[in-house]
């Protein structure tokens, strides 16, 4: 319904980040024309790669939003807490919200996966999991923003964003800033960029890449 199955599946063995690559990569990557400069000339990742790598929908309404404020949400200001609650059925700790985002670490040990047969709010608490951590992820790669909780409020409407879109712009916009020589993290679909890679240049490719299915 949300149209992120796949994305939910990506096996962690091919998926496990290589930094190496990636920063290898990085360091090719033009902010002035969002291209990679090679020896061959210039590529980029397209919105078509996405869609394949990843299997996210490029078509549908465009994925935006802010929080100006921890304590009020965007959208009738109600305080952020009282959302989280409504929504994901639990409220986190105070020491693990940090501004904008909860950790990360405490997602996982207090929700783990998604069971099969899982009731709405496990699955919204997966999904927000997906969406902090594989699609929009920041710098640290351990926190979660809560922006995301208008997206999960209603499951039957995901399907109809262009997933695909905001995750390529997002991490365009993370190469762009971590070309300035103050930034050390690269942030954003990682998962994408490395998959990209190893589609696009087989030649990195591990061992029993190509029978994997």
């Amino acid at each position: 319904m949300a149209e992120l199955y796949h994305l939910a599946r990506l096996n962690d063995r091919w998926f496990r980040l290589d930094e190496p690559l990636v920063s290898a990569f990085v360091e090719r990557w033009h902010p002035e024309t969002h291209t990679f400069y090679m020896s061959f000339g210039e590529c980029t990742i397209t919105m078509q790669d996405v869609s394949y790598q990843l299997g996210l929908p490029v078509d549908g309404r465009y994925v935006s939003g802010c929080l100006t404020d921890f304590q009020t949400y965007i959208q009738g200001d109600r305080p952020a807490c009282v959302w989280f609650q409504e929504f994901l059925g639990v409220l986190p700790p105070a020491n693990q919200i940090q501004k904008f985002a909860v950790n990360c670490n405490w997602f996982q040990e207090t929700f783990g996966g998604c069971p099969e047969g899982a009731d709405e709010e496990t699955v919204r608490r997966y999904i927000m999991m997906l969406l902090g951590t594989q699609l929009f992820a920041d710098k640290s790669g351990n926190r979660i923003h809560i922006r995301w909780l208008p997206y999960v409020a209603r499951l039957e409407d995901m399907g109809g964003y262009s997933w695909g879109s905001a995750a390529l712009a997002w991490l365009y916009r993370c190469m762009c800033r971590v070309a300035n020589i103050h930034v050390v993290k690269l942030a954003g679909s990682l998962q994408l960029l490395q998959s990209w890679i190893l589609w696009r240049f087989p030649g990195f490719r591990p061992a029993g890449y190509d029978t994997f299915s």
